[in-house]
């Protein structure tokens, strides 16, 4: 789960790290009462949606008096925003974040997040602060310092905040604000159940201060249900309607652009299966595990879901029945076509538990469904289905 910027600085200040002090506002009418918490003449207007690339797009604003930054919040509020993360469809501003504006000396980038090849916290430092950490790493990989450190309740060593931080060769002064930052950013991960906290920039001001300027925080969704908290902040104006459908039954949902619709159970066969249907010439429009245990009714939720997006040409269903049975995932099937007029193909490839009883249901359904021997058969089919 993603979480704003203004929210991300709130739990940085709640774990003691340095940030500038900011307000948010859902309309420009908001600015004259709550202005008065601010203390600078500059100001810096961000727009907050869950995306990169703002400042670029027209996001971020440099202020200097309070007139202008009304005009500039009325044009910057409900402003569609398009940036390298967005897509072309770009993301509505539903809120704005004013903070008080720094004086930069140097810019630095820091963030700390879950390895999970290594089983590790990774802390990634470089000086190239301000800029995309991925252009970084393919241009100046020198510039990038990666630590991997254990986990334990103790936190990192003070040998491995120092390794973390001496890229950025701070002073006396300097340091030990450093120190207490990494300390600050390990257990906000280790607590909030964080899945990547980015500072981008990290600054120095000019009066020798260390800021976190952007923070960005993401959190793991499995462990929401123990951070209440946490779940508090979603903000739904940023999801996709179908992945917030898709979390009411417990269903892993991505949207992706391509037509052909899929529903796997199991995260590896799901990556799979869109990894084939790319390999015969075309594109998956989602990625959907139905899980392992899935019901008939969470089957008919995630059909229906398929069937919603209208760049689906044809759909893919690929379940190896362990836990969970063909025979249940086939009855769903069938109860959700009735409901849908299905108009587009629909291929089936069936293993594991009760497949043969689920291809008898499919076979009986009077429903135009192709069975499919393996997956490779199964995605030269749909493939063919629909070119």
């Amino acid at each position: 789960m993603n979480i704003h910027e203004h929210q991300a600085k709130d739990i940085l200040k709640e774990f003691k790290a340095p940030v500038s002090k900011g307000i948010v506002i859902y309309s420009a009418k908001e600015i004259k009462e709550k202005i008065s918490k601010l203390n600078y003449k500059k100001y810096v207007l961000k727009a907050q949606i869950h995306a990169g690339g703002r400042g670029k797009a027209g996001g971020v604003k440099l202020i200097e008096n309070l007139v202008d930054l009304e005009k500039e919040a009325e044009k910057m509020m409900e402003r569609t925003l398009v940036t390298h993360q967005t897509g072309p469809e770009g993301k509505k501003v539903k809120r704005l974040y004013i903070e008080e504006a720094s004086d930069i000396e140097k810019e630095f980038y820091l963030s700390c997040l879950i390895d999970r090849e290594s089983s590790k916290i990774a802390f990634i430092s470089s000086t190239e602060g301000g800029m995309d950490i991925e252009k970084v790493a393919n241009e100046t990989p020198e510039k990038i310092h990666t630590k991997k450190i254990d986990f334990t309740r103790e936190g990192p060593s003070e040998k491995d905040i120092l390794e973390i931080i001496s890229i950025f060769k701070f002073n006396a002064v300097l340091l030990e604000e450093g120190k207490e930052l990494i300390k600050s950013l390990y257990k906000i991960l280790v607590e909030k159940d964080a899945s990547l906290i980015e500072i981008n920039p990290l600054i120095i001001t000019k009066d020798k201060k260390l800021l976190c300027l952007d923070a960005k925080m993401n959190f793991d969704d499995n462990a929401i249900f123990r951070r209440p908290e946490i779940l508090k902040l979603r903000d739904l104006n940023e999801e996709e309607p179908a992945e917030i459908e898709a979390s009411k039954y417990d269903l892993a949902y991505i949207k992706l652009n391509g037509s052909i619709g899929c529903m796997v159970n199991g995260a590896g066969l799901a990556m799979a299966t869109m990894d084939i249907i790319k390999l015969y010439g075309q594109e998956p429009a989602n990625f959907l595990d139905v899980g392992g245990g899935a019901s008939k009714e969470k089957v008919t939720a995630a059909f229906k879901l398929i069937l919603a997006d209208k760049n689906v040409k044809g759909i893919l269903i690929n379940i190896f029945g362990g836990i969970m049975r063909c025979d249940v995932l086939a009855q769903g099937v069938i109860e959700a076509a009735k409901q849908i007029n299905l108009s587009v193909p629909l291929v089936v490839r069936l293993a594991g538990t009760n497949f043969k009883e689920g291809k008898e249901i499919l076979d009986k359904s009077n429903l135009k469904i192709s069975s499919a021997s393996d997956l490779n058969d199964a995605a030269k089919k749909i493939v063919k289905a629909i070119t």
